[in-house]
């Protein structure tokens, strides 16, 4: 082994074992944390349906106690076979010392392995039983060492282990190999456990961020679909201009005709570019003819929000009527998705919809208060839940912001600015 990967492993080991003793965290174990697998049935005789978490901490206290009584019978009983004089205090405190790491395990795991492995170093019982080790600390020290494993990262798994090994070769070299034996067993299943619930962890997180990312590219789609048919229709509008200027006036240059020809055709080729590259994002069933809607619409969009149930006030200022093509198209696709979150979300709530133009920006306001007696919220679809982003998305294509957040009254606020010149912001 070259001097490099000795230096290494002397680093890990000592990082290890000065996390195992000292510095090292266990990881922080909610109180109201999913039940295992195997326990969910405990739901069908009521116990299941606590938290899980106040449900452990209170079966290591019981169970602590339970081997307190136990040991304290153990040694009694052992030391008068004897004939040894050892006071009740003494075996209740041996009793309580080894024991104890089972009712800190689930708060403090390493605190716990600590406790149990300075009791079970310093306490020797082979004056009064057969064996050094009190049985009830021998399984408080296999149940601590399996949480520590789970709870805790590899390094301080190691030097927990590390100390561990050399604590029972050190105590009894005569039962050294199966003690060894005895605590590798927990080591090594706590660590499997960690290591899959990490694992299911981190493919969750990326299915999240894949999801996102999914909604973002699928809202770009949809965005870039309808924008292709506002250029498109500008472009096309052009062309034709430009083709019919000549037959407007009796004399026109020949340059002037010239000139004309040519910006028509440089509107065709550039309107069939368009399509190439951005008509594959239209739906296979053919190209969305209708035309796009806008906040000239947006009576209709509030008379549909009204008809759902919602009790809906609106406030709109400013021209809204001459806005470009594609702030219109955003903006009404914003408030359209905030109202159906509130039908959703909040039904029968009642809904304030602010909508001003002021200053070359447009300001959406949202605000719908919780839902309405005697209704009850929607939930989500399976694969949704991706509006906001959708909306975001369209906010930050013309160079606005959007915010979403709950209210403290059991509402939700969705508020958005979109420049008017959208262009010069992109």
């Amino acid at each position: 082994m070259s001097s490099e990967n000795t230096h290494l492993l002397r680093q890990v080991l000592r990082d290890g074992i000065l996390a195992a003793t000292v510095t090292g965290k266990a990881d922080p174990a909610p109180l109201n944390r999913p039940w295992p697998l195997l326990l969910r049935w405990t739901r069908f005789i009521g116990v299941g349906r606590l938290p899980y978490g106040v449900v452990a901490n209170l079966f290591g206290l019981m169970l602590t106690v339970g081997l307190i009584a136990g040991t304290v019978s153990l040694l009694t009983t052992e030391t008068t076979r004897r004939g040894l004089d050892v006071s009740g205090g003494t075996k209740f405190f041996v009793a309580l010392a080894v024991t104890a790491p089972l009712a800190l395990r689930e708060r403090y795991p390493l605190g716990a392995w600590r406790l149990s492995f300075v009791s079970m170093a310093l306490v020797d019982v082979s004056d009064w039983l057969t064996v050094p080790y009190v049985p009830a600390g021998v399984f408080a020290g296999i149940v601590t060492l399996y949480t520590v494993a789970e709870r805790c990262p590899r390094d301080i798994t190691l030097g927990v282990g590390i100390l561990s090994f050399t604590g029972v070769w050190i105590k009894d070299p005569q039962t050294g190999a199966g003690a060894s034996v005895l605590l590798l067993l927990p080591l090594i299943a706590g660590y499997a456990v960690r290591v899959r619930r990490t694992a299911r962890r981190e493919l969750a997180e990326q299915e999240r961020r894949h999801a996102d990312a999914e909604a973002v590219l699928t809202e770009r789609q949809r965005i870039a679909r309808e924008l292709h048919d506002v250029v498109a229709h500008h472009m096309s509008m052009i062309a034709i201009q430009a083709e019919a200027a000549p037959y407007k006036v009796d004399s026109v240059p020949d340059e002037t005709r010239r000139d004309l020809a040519e910006i028509r055709a440089t509107a065709l080729d550039a309107l069939t570019e368009l399509r190439r590259i951005l008509g594959v994002l239209r739906s296979e069933d053919g190209a969305e003819t209708a035309p796009q809607p806008s906040l000239e619409r947006l009576e209709e969009l509030l008379g549909n929000a009204r008809a759902a149930g919602l009790r809906v006030s609106a406030r709109l200022d400013g021209d809204l009527t001459g806005l470009p093509q594609g702030v219109g198209l955003s903006a009404y696709r914003i408030l359209q998705e905030a109202l159906s979150n509130a039908m959703r979300h909040a039904p029968g709530s009642r809904v304030e919809v602010e909508v001003v133009r002021d200053d070359g920006v447009v300001w959406l306001g949202v605000v719908n208060g919780p839902p309405g007696e005697g209704h009850v919220p929607t939930p989500s679809p399976p694969g949704g839940g991706h509006g906001l982003v959708g909306m975001r998305e369209r906010a930050a294509t013309l160079g606005g912001e959007l915010t979403a957040r709950p209210t403290s009254e059991g509402g939700f606020a969705v508020t958005a600015t979109l420049p008017v010149n959208a262009k010069d912001a992109a």
